[in-house]
């Protein structure tokens, strides 16, 4: 990786997916809710299957698409960070941003929160380049913004 910026630190890496997280889930739930699939404590499992199917349609279009535009989420923009090719630094390619972003949100319709703890739990331990399951499969790593 020479030349490359330093890779993120794991706090900054958290704090952008949150941001990003908030990004999807808040209007996918406000859709989800308006589309009458929440209605007080009574919940429509089938309406929440076609949420949780838009929701994470939705997770993958933006983390695509805001990944191979200049591998920076909007989270990614406010922490300092970018997502790069573990190769060369270079922004990923719609192919690697398509294959990052669907290991990252695909998965997660169906076993949502436990989902993104792996992904956590595999960035905080991987070893040397603190890739998740999601940037292994790409050949990307996140790296500060210079």
């Amino acid at each position: 990786m020479a030349g490359m910026p330093p890779l993120a630190a794991p706090g900054r890496r958290v704090l952008a997916r949150i941001i990003d997280l908030i990004i999807v889930l808040v209007p996918a739930g406000l859709l989800d809710w308006a589309a009458g699939g929440v209605q007080g404590n009574d919940f429509s499992y089938g309406r929440s299957a076609i949420g949780g199917v838009f929701t994470a349609g939705l997770g993958f279009l933006y983390e695509w698409y805001m990944t191979k535009a200049d591998g920076r989420t909007v989270g990614k923009k406010l922490m300092g960070l970018r997502a790069a090719m573990l190769s060369d630094g270079s922004v990923p390619p719609q192919n690697s941003a398509a294959a990052r972003a669907a290991i990252l949100w695909l998965p997660a319709f169906c076993c949502s929160c436990f989902w993104f703890l792996i992904i956590g739990i595999t960035v905080l331990f991987d070893k040397p380049y603190k890739q998740g399951l999601h940037e292994k499969a790409a050949k990307t790593v996140v790296v500060t913004a210079v």
